[in-house]
């Protein structure tokens, strides 16, 4: 009997100095975030384990006895988690109700499996906890796909900024994506859209505006990306 052959994109080869576009989304296409309570908790996730820890400041929490058990023990947890600043730069997302999107380069071979176990295993855990469920969030493993011309690499931000408007929301005003960021109306410290907006020279800021908004764009959009789309 033939095996089975394995879903497009769950076969992940990683590559140091990688970019890939990583996605999935929920078990049977159910939503994976209900409201905004847990979009801020995905994001606060997002946030530490992207953002430098202090971990001289937390030991020293940790022996204060002026500190409170709480205090104490929230500086135990963010010392056991991991961290991967040094080794991944999310360089753009977007948080939808049934799935999500992301942009990433990892500078180590292994940095993005890590990550993505460590990131969804503990939003799946707080999803599970608040509305008394069991059993996975997701469809299945997430799916990882190299990037690999310079033209994917751009109408692929391109692609995950324009999905709020699958759904007919206004694309500058969406709170939980990175084109707010892109455009200098909201900032994350643990982003890095720079290296995407230095392709659009001088008034970055509009010119990338104007490449996401225009409509005549999508053509060229959707033959480039064919390769790097998530079935929805």
């Amino acid at each position: 009997m033939l095996a089975s052959m394995p879903a497009k994109n769950t076969i992940k080869e990683f590559v140091t100095n990688g970019y890939y576009h990583l996605y999935n989304r929920g078990v049977e296409k159910r939503d994976i975030f209900m409201d905004e309570q847990d979009y801020g908790v995905m994001t606060s996730y997002m946030k530490t384990y992207l953002t430098s820890k202090d971990e001289d400041g937390l030991r020293r929490v940790i022996l204060d006895e002026s500190s409170s058990y709480k205090q104490k023990a929230d500086a135990s947890r963010l010392l056991r988690l991991n961290n991967f600043v040094n080794t991944l730069q999310l360089l753009s997302f977007c948080l939808m109700p049934n799935h999500f999107h992301f942009l990433v380069k990892q500078t180590e071979a292994n940095t993005i499996d890590r990550f993505m176990n460590s990131l969804f295993t503990r939003y799946s855990m707080y999803i599970n906890r608040r509305y008394k469920r069991v059993g996975p969030l997701f469809q299945g493993l997430y799916k990882a796909v190299l990037v690999t011309t310079e033209e994917q690499f751009l109408y692929l931000s391109r692609y995950i900024h324009r999905n709020p408007a699958s759904k007919g929301s206004a694309l500058r005003s969406y709170p939980y994506s990175s084109y707010a960021a892109y455009l200098g109306l909201r900032q994350y410290d643990w982003l890095h859209p720079k290296e995407i907006l230095s392709y659009f020279g001088k008034g970055r800021r509009t010119s990338y505006q104007s490449f996401v908004e225009d409509i005549a764009e999508n053509f060229a959009m959707h033959t480039l990306l064919v390769p790097l789309m998530v079935d929805e």
